[in-house]
């Protein structure tokens, strides 16, 4: 338990400070689900839309500390291999009759 008046003050900043480092956490994730989402049952733009909006996430996170920077470029490299694939992928196909004879 900490005893000097300086101490006790640097245990309140660091509760602060985890307090608000896990939910930037969060953000993170919340984002990077929400560009899944929109991989799998979304439109190609969509998903670029939510890409973006999840680069910044990531970007910002990793400038303050919270995660390393190799790891917010791994994550988004990740991103835009799906992106990538999403926007190769054809538009759903109707689906064919097939031919009776």
């Amino acid at each position: 338990m900490a005893h000097s008046r300086t101490a006790k003050k640097a245990v309140r900043q660091n509760e602060t400070r985890r307090a608000l480092n896990r939910w930037r956490l969060k953000a993170m994730r919340d984002a990077m689900k929400e560009f899944n989402d929109a991989i799998l049952h979304g439109t190609a733009e969509k998903a670029k839309e939510e890409y973006l909006k999840c680069q910044k996430v990531i970007d910002r996170t990793a400038s303050r500390g919270i995660i390393h920077k190799n790891q917010a470029a791994r994550r988004k490299s990740r991103m835009v291999v799906k992106l990538k694939l999403k926007q190769a992928a054809p538009a759903a196909p109707a689906k064919k009759e097939s031919a009776k004879k």
